[in-house]
């Protein structure tokens, strides 16, 4: 319990800006209108590629016994992964809507 509390203690910084992060993508997100929605997430599939990289390295470079990155590296991949196919079969369907009926 000590070295969860030292953890947050030396972090309380980043906690801060993730939670911020985490309330002002929210405020975004729901502020944007819906026609922007898909042009938004043809771009948030480039985010999302880089942020898999980056999860990538994390793994590659976090020791064997560092369980926390670890876990927190392989669920960015999945996510991000999840995110980027989500986002292409949106936009597919959406860019589907706007071809001409035969």
């Amino acid at each position: 319990m000590e070295a969860a509390l030292k953890w947050v203690s030396e972090n309380q910084q980043m906690i801060y800006i993730v939670i911020l992060m985490i309330f002002l993508g929210i405020e975004i997100i729901g502020r944007v209108p819906s026609v922007l929605h898909t042009p938004l997430m043809s771009g948030a599939n480039a985010i999302h590629g880089v942020v898999i990289i980056g999860a990538i390295i994390v793994m590659g470079r976090a020791a064997e016994t560092n369980y926390l990155a670890l876990i927190l590296g392989f669920l960015a991949v999945i996510l991000g992964t999840l995110n980027v196919v989500g986002g292409f079969v949106v936009t597919d369907r959406m860019l589907e809507m706007f071809k001409k009926k035969k």
